[in-house]
């Protein structure tokens, strides 16, 4: 029978203080919670919701939950149909009902998250599985603060150079699962090493260099967008003016601007391995990928606020994400982050400084935590490894294009020209 309902109230963590920021950044949580006594609805509130870095983000979200005995089966996860915020309270609400197992006297034990977690011990497997694969090369590039491995999959053996990098904020675990589906179809590793066309296709154009997890400290230890040291990684691709300004008297009161020197070994060793890396390799394509809080949809943000943005990269984003909602009806155009204006973009985010450091197409692609507005529901773990796969069929379309001189985009498509996306949706 049902027993009596209870009320539990808990805080979610806050993280480590950002130096570049001045903040602390607090948002996703994973946790388990047993009830002694099964067949009992219990109510969770997280108390401090309302103080969380992206609070007005929990409008329209659904935390999820599994009943496993172990949190790491992705497949397992369920979105609760209840969770509630209260804007005035600032508090997090769901409900979850613990159910009986056949012992009537047992505990029921449920693990709940705001998305589903890519525990450190499943990136290993990853890396391990590719580092077996034929056809795969998986190197070191550094080590973390905490000494943790950098790892990189390099696999084709194209004339184009393609990185794509992810989990730079580690609370955003829909990223590696991205890498997942990605690595999982350029290696065939669920079909017994058997390529289709367009993974052959695109190893023949590339060479991949692929980062699963740039941030694997923050990741081990909780953290949402910061690493072991506190550096928000995706602020740390270039200097940036400091938090404060100092005024140098010794030259006519001219203000100078006290530099944040980024990236650095003491304080974003992943950026900075990543990046030394890169500058001998060369990129004539790349991506970020993310989770975002706010927006339902899946996007890409480009690099519009670079002084080298112009028609070629503008053509070169429309075309790519063109292709990209042909391959896969979970992404779309419309919807992004607001353009920044012209050479208003700051350079220390990563995918402007590559595409400003590269002359190449270089985007930012966002995946909500949210169920994805205006399709199927059932937005997780699986679709975002599906939409990690079939990028590959977006870079195969626009390779002939990426180094290619002239005026390559008068014989695009109409279907394939840039959209100026928006926020507002």
């Amino acid at each position: 029978r049902l027993r009596k309902s209870v009320i539990v109230y808990f805080t979610n963590i806050v993280r480590r203080f950002t130096d570049l920021e001045q903040k602390q950044h607090f948002q996703s949580f994973s946790f388990r919670a047993t009830s002694k006594s099964c067949n009992r609805r219990v109510k969770y509130i997280v108390s401090n919701a309302g103080r969380a870095s992206y609070a007005p983000a929990w409008n329209g979200s659904s935390i999820f939950v599994t009943g496993k005995p172990t949190p790491f089966d992705p497949d397992s996860w369920t979105r609760t149909e209840d969770t509630t915020y209260d804007e005035e309270k600032g508090e997090l609400s769901w409900t979850h009902l613990h159910e009986s197992h056949g012992d009537d006297n047992g505990a029921s034990s449920a693990y709940f998250s705001y998305f589903p977690p890519y525990s450190y011990e499943r990136h290993l497997r990853l890396v391990a599985k590719c580092a077996e694969t034929k056809g795969c090369k998986v190197t070191t590039l550094g080590q973390t603060i905490s000494g943790r491995e950098i790892d990189c999959v390099s696999i084709g053996n194209g004339t184009q150079t393609c990185w794509i990098i992810h989990r730079q904020h580690p609370g955003e675990s829909m990223a590696e699962f991205y890498a997942e589906g990605l690595l999982h179809r350029l290696l065939g590793l669920d079909t017994k090493g058997e390529l289709d066309e367009v993974a052959k296709h695109a190893r023949a154009e590339f060479t991949f260099h692929i980062v699963p997890n740039m941030n694997p400290d923050g990741s081990a230890n909780g953290y949402l967008r910061t690493n072991a040291a506190g550096s928000n990684l995706n602020r740390e691709w270039a200097p940036s003016p400091a938090p404060t300004t100092t005024l140098d008297q010794s030259e006519d009161a001219n203000e100078k601007v006290t530099m944040y020197e980024a990236p650095t070994v003491e304080r974003s060793p992943e950026v900075y391995h990543v990046l030394r890396k890169m500058d001998e390799t060369g990129c004539d394509a790349f991506l970020d990928v993310h989770g975002d809080e706010a927006l339902p949809f899946n996007f890409l943000a480009g690099s519009q606020g670079m002084p080298n943005w112009g028609r070629r990269l503008e053509s070169l984003h429309g075309a790519f994400l063109a292709a990209y909602e042909r391959a896969n009806p979970d992404m779309q155009k419309e919807v992004s982050y607001d353009p920044d204006e012209p050479n208003e973009g700051m350079k220390n985010i990563c995918s402007n400084q590559i595409a400003l450091r590269f002359d190449c197409l270089s985007a930012t692609l966002e995946m909500p935590f949210k169920e994805v507005s205006g399709r199927e529901r059932g937005w997780g773990p699986n679709r975002a490894r599906k939409l990690g796969a079939s990028v590959l069929d977006a870079l195969c379309y626009v390779s002939p294009y990426l180094r290619k001189e002239g005026n390559f985009w008068e014989r695009l498509p109409e279907e394939d020209a840039y959209s100026h996306p928006s926020s507002k949706y």
